[in-house]
């Protein structure tokens, strides 16, 4: 599709090109809805919508209403609902907030996902101090007037406000988010808000044609809600005829320019690339009658190369337990895509169970493998394995990155078969000898006192959130970092034990990075190994296709090294 460029009016006054000006610059909201089937991809769009609206001037914010019932996603299984993502100041997300931010860059708060529970707990709590003075509460206004609170909140400076609605349209646990924005559709008019549907144009081998009635029946159920989306975007296999465009158009009331094809791409990061290309971004602008400047794509452009034409591969082992969904580690696969653009290679990702490795001789799988990553995880199933996986790295100078429990494990490793501590484990697990990893009650976060108790609520009391760390000067981690002190996201409850530091430092491991006080472990590396790192936080949350983690990059250096040698 052909793309129009569009330029800034002269007497524009902002000075970030495209950027609304002067009191013009109220924030405009657009709602992205999902129809037909659920996992089309609505977090994906949203964040590529954003990077094209970023790419031609604009500031964007992004939010995820979740309808389901958890008061957040911490205490549900990843395997079920994928990874849980924590940002900066504390909060447990949805996953589709680090698409937000590795698309955008902009880092999301706890404003920016809220779930039906919460809201529920928000209208409940305010019932039970009287504020709603006596008034029967109901689904409509309080409910929907909580969701609209939420939506509208801290926006200001903003430019485009882009929130994203979980599950599919007929949900019956959505209707009450629908409504709400259908409500605020109403109040801030047509020249502040947009409506865009996500939908499913099939296509069926045994008639080969594809099928526009999927989505023709999803607009259907939206409009019986009150909702006419001004923009549909259609999956696709392949692309859409002409004809099934207007045919689309027709029943469901737009023009044609306004149903887009969303085609299968070879790697996410070109999704900005081909929703400009179909026209997505210059509708927007349209609809609220905006000139902007042709984005700039150019860093997509970029990824898209490098991804397309590697120099080389690696083979990276990821020993996990949650590896029957891979978005269990969605984070940590992208960060590690994002180390191999970086350094021009592909990383080929072998996914596998550590609790094969229980069994004899079954390490011997991870032979050949170019590095070794242990990820983050909770609960014993599994543990043996991973400790297997880090004594094999160890060993045999395999690459090694241990990430949260990873560490853990991988300290309880040195403790077994280093410091000649056979009764090594964590008091997550039960009684053991030697508690190298226990649960910290007590810690310091800036000037306040966080606690925790053994029988508390596991929702929301961890240690979530960025804490400062401080490396150690001639280690490892503070030459790739290339600073003395970082900021890291962390989500755990259990901490290495200082207790045992001396000792595990006396047979080889240092602790290279320390919190502030001096209280916390955060970094472990084995002086005299090729690479061999644990850290206690999760830095993939922080990783970026336009801006690689610094250890992913060193990780899969190291391993492109590892190749030559194997």
């Amino acid at each position: 599709m052909e793309t129009r460029t569009t330029t800034a009016p002269q007497s524009q006054a902002a000075s970030r090109p495209g950027a609304l000006p002067g009191a013009a610059r109220q924030p405009r909201f657009i709602f992205i809805t999902g129809g037909v089937v659920s996992s089309l991809g609505k977090g994906l769009s949203a964040a590529a919508l954003a990077a094209c609206l970023q790419g031609r001037g604009f500031s964007v914010r992004m939010r995820k209403l979740d309808p389901y019932l958890n008061v957040d996603p911490g205490t549900m299984s990843p395997v079920q609902h994928g990874e849980v993502y924590v940002t900066d100041d504390g909060a447990e997300t949805d996953l589709d907030l680090g698409h937000y931010e590795r698309f955008t860059g902009v880092p999301c708060r706890r404003g920016d996902n809220v779930t039906s529970g919460r809201i529920y707990q928000t209208v409940i709590a305010r019932e039970r101090r009287g504020d709603y003075l006596g008034a029967t509460v109901q689904v409509i206004p309080h409910v929907t007037d909580a969701i609209k609170e939420f939506v509208l909140a801290d926006t200001s400076g903003t430019d485009f406000i882009l929130c994203e609605i979980g599950g599919t349209v007929g949900d019956i646990e959505g209707l009450p988010f629908l409504e709400a924005i259908r409500q605020l559709g109403n109040e801030l008019g047509r020249e502040r808000s947009l409506f865009i549907h996500l939908t499913l144009v099939p296509y069926i081998a045994s008639a080969g044609e594809q099928k526009t009635k999927p989505t023709q029946h999803s607009v259907k159920e939206l409009l019986s809600v009150g909702i006419q989306p001004d923009i549909l975007l259609c999956r696709c296999d392949r692309p859409i005829p002409p004809g099934a465009r207007r045919k689309i158009g027709l029943f469901c009331n737009l023009r044609e320019e306004r149903v887009i094809p969303a085609p299968d791409v070879g790697t996410i990061y070109e999704v900005p690339i081909e929703y400009h290309l179909q026209g997505l971004d210059i509708e927007v602008c349209k609809h609220f009658g905006l000139e902007a400047r042709e984005p700039d794509l150019t860093r997509w452009h970029d990824i898209v190369e490098r991804i397309r034409k590697p120099e080389g591969e690696v083979s990276i082992a990821i020993v996990g337990k949650y590896t029957s969904l891979v978005d269990s580690y969605k984070s940590l696969a992208e960060a590690l895509t994002h180390g191999g653009i970086a350094n021009r290679v592909r990383v080929n990702m072998q996914w596998i169970d550590s609790e094969i490795f229980e069994t004899p001789d079954a390490i011997y799988q991870l032979e050949g493998v170019h590095g070794i990553l242990v990820p983050g995880g909770f609960g014993e199933r599994g543990t043996e394995g991973k400790i297997e996986a880090a004594r094999f790295a160890r060993e045999h100078s395999v690459p090694y990155f241990g990430i949260c429990f990873g560490m853990q494990m991988a300290v309880i490793e040195a403790a077994r078969h280093m410091a000649r501590l056979p009764g090594a484990g964590s008091s997550e697990f039960g009684p053991c000898k030697d508690p190298v990893v226990g649960l910290l009650t007590e810690w310091q976060r800036g000037n306040l006192v966080e606690r925790r108790s053994m029988g508390g609520d596991l929702g929301g009391s961890m240690r979530l959130g960025a804490y400062d760390c401080y490396l150690a000067e001639g280690s490892l981690i503070r030459e790739i970092y290339g600073t003395d002190r970082i900021s890291e996201r962390h989500r755990h409850r259990y901490e290495v034990n200082i207790d045992y530091k001396d000792r595990l430092e006396q047979v080889g491991l240092r602790f290279a990075g320390m919190s502030p006080d001096g209280v916390l472990p955060e970094t472990i590396e084995l002086p005299g190994h090729p690479w061999y790192l644990g850290v206690q936080f999760h830095p993939e949350l922080k990783s970026k296709p336009f801006e690689p983690h610094p250890l992913f990059k060193s990780f899969i250096r190291a391993a492109i090294v590892q190749s030559r040698l194997v």
